[in-house]
């Protein structure tokens, strides 16, 4: 089995890095001065246990790959770019190559269903940073990170053991999960507070716009019939396997959307985690007033280049309250 990771950024790297530190056969799709940077010098790996520099084989277009039988592609560019990057690689690589999400959401498993005959969901918790070029650091000092992989919508086969027993191999956690959606929409959960630690500081200021993110979609899941996991499901599941540790003295700094308008990107995921919860709210008649303020600024934020974290919580209440009359 050769491993297609396209999306290359802080996620994909990581796990192409450690596949390919137990000579599992990998290609990196990726893009711009990252993709530049791998060619040129390979990818720096840092973690807490030390800095490698990896000759990962890397492409910016699938259509420079000569695919193979055995190829499983995994996606893990953010959710606004999967459109684009499933209808280029059918083109280039037919219908029948497995496709494996490995994104935050659940929309992009339905997108990829719609032009793909095997597609697999997959949860991922991986505590992750890409901010420069060619550079790629995890914060885990023990457990990379939890990568559980199902059929979608649900099942398990024999495709998902043999890839998660290959990642077992490369230092993550990885079950074969028969109900696997039900845990990605408690991440979706979670991840609300995404697009919020882009907009404000994350301080004890914040949990309250947090805990109505949280409380609208709670609402939205059980008018809409949707089963989830619960924080106590995924703080088990978690366990101790992640030990968080540091890169020359720092922690990790934030999350996925923080950094991405960190590089400069003119564009968030916010639309399909918040979004996918106002999209819900809107077809079972639940009001979701919290995620809505916070998803409209997120995107204002990224189309207009406005600095991260140049809110405060206090403004995000008070625009909430405002859009609550």
């Amino acid at each position: 089995m050769r491993i297609i990771i396209y999306g290359a950024g802080g996620i994909g790297g990581v796990i192409g890095a450690q596949l390919f530190k137990t000579d599992q056969e990998v290609v990196l799709i990726a893009r711009g001065p990252h993709l530049k940077s791998i060619q040129k010098v390979g990818l720096r790996y840092e973690t807490p246990n030390g800095t490698d520099t990896l000759p990962l084989t890397a492409v910016g277009h699938p259509s420079e790959i000569a695919f193979r039988d055995d190829d499983v592609v995994l996606l893990t560019m953010k959710a606004q770019h999967t459109l684009d990057a499933l209808d280029t690689l059918r083109d280039v690589a037919g219908d029948n190559i497995p496709v494996v999400c490995g994104q935050n959401g659940v929309a992009n498993e339905r997108a990829a269903l719609r032009r793909f005959r095997s597609v697999y969901a997959m949860l991922i918790y991986l505590p992750s940073t890409f901010l420069k070029p060619g550079i790629i650091q995890t914060t885990s000092a023990k457990t990379i990170g939890i990568l559980d992989t199902g059929v979608f919508p649900k099942g398990i086969d024999d495709r998902v053991k043999k890839l998660m027993a290959m990642l077992e191999n490369a230092n993550f956690s990885a079950r074969p999960t028969a109900d696997i959606m039900r845990w990605k929409y408690g991440k979706l959960l979670i991840n609300l507070g995404n697009a919020l630690n882009a907009l404000a500081p994350r301080n004890d200021e914040a949990n309250p716009v947090r805990d109505l993110l949280r409380a609208e979609c709670r609402a939205v899941y059980k008018a809409a019939g949707i089963a989830y996991t619960e924080e106590n499901e995924i703080t088990e599941r978690r366990g101790d396997l992640m030990k968080a540790g540091k890169i020359n003295g720092v922690g990790r700094m934030g999350d996925s959307s923080w950094q991405g308008l960190m590089r400069g990107n003119r564009d968030i995921e916010a639309d399909y985690l918040n979004g996918e919860i106002i999209m819900l709210g809107r077809l079972h008649n639940v009001l979701t007033p919290a995620n809505e303020v916070v998803l409209r600024l997120a995107n204002r934020m990224a189309r207009e280049g406005i600095k991260p974290q140049s809110m405060t919580a206090t403004d995000l209440l008070r625009q909430i309250e405002k859009a609550s009359v």
